[in-house]
This record gives structure tokens, sequence and C-alpha cells, in this order.
């Protein structure tokens, strides 16, 4: 194994694929990253996999000799983001699995593991192949990936659920207290039907890549009964698909509402995070008063032995008034994920789940669960 590659395009795809890499490996070799070198195509290709996740991108380099090795991820990828911004000439032992690292600066080695010892990534050979719209499916992952679940007891709720029907996707992601849908009409090639739930650490990289992605090209998405791929440009992901009966979602979210607001969001979101910081200081609770005479919403906490806080602004109120309150955490994340100026309030009772909608644009449902107001 021989190559040149500069310093900058093999730090961001070892950042890339580290991400992968497990902090406790279950074996030595997957704490590396599997490095190979393609002397016909002139690229390097680097893997990482964790059982679960697995990474893998390529690069362009002038490759002399081509090979296959694994390398401490941690160690190289270290090593390479010191280095100063030029080539760097690569080269591998005969007789052992160490690599030679020559730079301006002086020379490195590391010492690898044979490929062999690599698993190989899983692959979906026999599945069904859609075809998605970058943008769609990074619209998508901003207004509902941050609802999941962080609970591992509640597998199936740390992923999102991806339905597709030709031309139409929705993304759905609830915690239990929370559920938000998104929903994207594409026709960049989705004709048939999806019911998937995938692993939300997987596709937070994937949110993470697509943030990056300068090809026009849709990302094709492989998958069967157990697996999913993605597949942009020189990149792939593949992850296990989360097993279990995801909850009918859309019997939740009620179809007829009492009461009706219409609010600037960002004024909405300044006042909670002012007043946020006094719910910090108890339990996260913010009340919410809704008066249609006044035309008012007002904010407001009670944190006892520490202070209180009163906020009014000005609002589009149908129907009668009514206290209600939330966790602030999850009204501000909710309005964070929707994108227009003003949004929808629609509300039936203080305990009755409450739907946050924007304006325009991206059509997007978020529900949010009040909290009970003790008197």
């Amino acid at each position: 194994m021989k190559f040149v590659c500069s310093q900058g395009d093999l730090n961001t795809h070892i950042s890339i694929v580290s991400r992968a890499v497990p902090s406790r490996p279950n074996k030595p070799v997957l704490a590396n990253i599997l490095v190979k070198v393609d002397d016909d195509t002139q690229r390097i290709t680097l893997t990482s996999f964790d059982e679960t996740l697995g990474i893998q991108t390529s690069f362009s380099a002038h490759v002399e000799t081509g090979g296959i090795l694994t390398v401490p991820a941690k160690l190289l990828g270290d090593i390479v983001a010191k280095l100063p911004p030029e080539d760097l000439d690569f080269s591998q032992s005969d007789t052992e699995p160490v690599i030679t690292l020559t730079c301006s600066a002086g020379e490195y080695q590391v010492r690898g593991m044979e490929a062999n010892d690599y698993p190989n990534l899983p692959l979906v050979e026999d599945g069904q192949i859609a075809n998605v719209s970058a943008e769609s499916i990074l619209e998508g992952l901003r207004g509902a990936l941050f609802a999941t679940s962080s609970d591992e007891t509640k597998q199936v709720l740390t992923g999102v659920h991806l339905a597709a029907e030709p031309e139409n996707l929705e993304f759905a992601a609830t915690d239990g207290h929370r559920l938000a849908v998104v929903q994207r009409v594409d026709d960049s090639g989705v004709d048939l039907s999806i019911n998937v739930t995938v692993p939300g650490k997987a596709l937070r990289e994937l949110e993470r890549l697509l943030q990056t992605y300068q090809g026009t090209d849709p990302v094709a998405l492989r998958f069967d009964p157990t697996q999913v791929v993605f597949e942009l440009g020189h990149q792939r992901i593949t992850t296990r698909l989360l097993e279990g009966q995801y909850p009918n979602y859309r019997q939740l979210i009620p179809r007829q509402f009492e009461r009706q607001l219409t609010i600037d969001r960002k004024q909405f979101m300044a006042a909670l995070e002012r007043i946020g910081v006094l719910a910090d200081q108890r339990n996260n609770i913010v009340k919410l008063s809704i008066d249609s005479a006044d035309q008012t919403l007002a904010l407001s906490v009670e944190a006892q032995e520490v202070g209180s806080g009163r906020e009014e602004m000005s609002a589009q109120v149908t129907g009668d008034d009514l206290d209600i309150a939330f966790n602030v955490r999850y009204l501000l994340e909710g309005l964070r994920a929707l994108p227009s100026s003003e949004i929808q309030l629609q509300c039936n009772s203080a305990t009755s789940p409450v739907i946050l909608t924007p304006m325009s644009g991206l059509k997007m449902t978020y529900l949010v669960m009040p909290v009970q107001i003790r008197s």
C-alpha cells in the first residue's frame, strides 16, 4: 500500500467515520477503521462499524499501490488532525500491519491489524430500493429527530418512523410526551410503500452528511426487513432497523379544536427562553393563560422560594379563556423546529393534547401534552 492524499481530505473523512467507532468495542478490531486503497479508481475508502451502525466514505488520492488494512481510529485521527494542511505520504510495511505517514514535519508509524478480522458491512441485496431527494430527507429529520426518546428501554421510540407511499413521505417521532410529524411531497422516485423505524443515532449521522452534501442526485434507500442502507454520493450509512410495532400516532392527533391562537413564533420563543430561566429553578413548568377578550397570551412561572415571572404578548385568539401548563423545554424544542414566522396553537382543554403548526412552508404537526396545574 502506497498513496498520497491531502491532510484536509483525510481529516474530514476520518471525522465522518469516527462517529461509528464504538467507545467500548466487543472486538479490538472494531476500535479501528478499515482503510481500503484502490489503484484502479484512485480512491481511498474508510469504513467504521459498531455492529449496529456502519459508515463508509471515500475520497480521491494519488494511489501508487493498492492495499487494505485496519488502523486505530482515535490514534490516526488525532495525529492527522494536528498535522499541517499539506500532502501526506503513506506506505505500508511488506512484512507487518504497520503504516508509515511522512510529512514535512517528520514521520509517524502506526500499528494496525489485518483487514481479515474486520466484519463486512451488512448489504441489502434482495430488498426494496427508493430514491428520495436530499432536501426531503433533511427537512424531515430537522422536523422530527428532536422528538425521539432517549430511553433505551423504549427501543422503538428512540428512532424515527418513516412511512412512504408514491410521492408522499412522512417522518414521525415521539417520546411519549410529544409527537412531531413532517409530511413531504417528493417526486424523485418514491414509488413504493415504506413503513420502517430507523434508529435516531444513524439518522443524526445521516443529517450531518446531508448538511454538507453537494450532489444533485437523490439519496438511495435500500432496505429489507432488518436493515436499511442510505447511499449519497461516495458515502454510505447502514443500520439495523428497530424492531417492534410503532405506535399508531395518527389517532393521537385531534381533528377538532375549541380554541385557536395565531402568534409570532420568534416572540413566543424569546419569551419562553426568558421565563424559562425561572422555570429551570423549579420544575421546568410554564403556565400559558389565553385571554380571548384582550387577545393576549400570558406566560407565567411561580418558583417557590426563588421568585416568579410573567410576560404577555398579543395573539389572535378564537375560543374561550384557558390556563394550561407545559414543560418549557418541550415547547421550545418544537418551536425551533417549526419553520414559519407565525404559528398556530390549537387546543381543547387543560388536559388534552395541544397542536402547534407552521402557518406557511413545511407541512408539520407538533403535538405536546400539557402538565397538570396544581392549585
